[in-house]
């Protein structure tokens, strides 16, 4: 496993941890590590895309199908507040 990606999944582990309860289940925890897995190489901590993920995750309705980085094409608002909350150089 490449560094980066374990960086993320620990991170990722961290978010899931610190979130309430009541906001964090399978369903999110397969969509947040989809949206890490997709945003491996854009030149962010993991820490970073982590959070980012997780907050994307958190606004989207839970009957959506669509995944974080094809919701983000069309939900702009939310895709700035959460580059802005999560530190996200760029976003």
């Amino acid at each position: 496993m490449k560094l980066t990606t374990a960086l993320a999944l620990a991170c990722f582990g961290l978010v899931l941890a610190s979130a309430p309860a009541s906001a964090q289940n399978a369903d999110d925890a397969k969509w947040i590590k989809r949206c890490v897995d997709d945003n491996k190489d854009e030149k962010q901590t993991p820490a970073v895309i982590a959070a980012y993920c997780s907050c994307m995750t958190a606004l989207m309705d839970s009957n959506e199908t669509q995944s974080v980085s094809q919701w983000e094409k069309t939900h702009k608002a939310e895709e700035n507040k959460c580059g802005k909350q999560s530190g996200w150089v760029g976003k």
